[in-house]
């Protein structure tokens, strides 16, 4: 199935928040300071439970120097 056949249901952002974040021995409370947001926010993500807005994928993209397409994927 290509990108066109997808609908909105098919197109779940996930990510390899978790991973990066520990590869780095970072806590998601830090990790949250240093990107603005709560420690249950970093945890929503990494549990998929949360997608996060664009700006804040590249604030996360940003403080953990990794590309987009490295962190999240569909």
């Amino acid at each position: 199935m290509d990108i066109h056949q997808m609908d909105a249901r098919t197109l779940i952002l996930k990510n390899h928040l978790k991973e990066t974040r520990m590869g780095r021995k970072l806590s998601q409370a830090e990790l949250a300071y240093m990107v603005g947001v709560s420690r249950n926010t970093i945890s929503a993500i990494e549990t998929g439970q949360f997608s996060p807005t664009a700006r804040l994928a590249f604030i996360l993209c940003q403080a953990l120097d990794i590309k987009f397409e490295d962190l999240f994927y569909f």
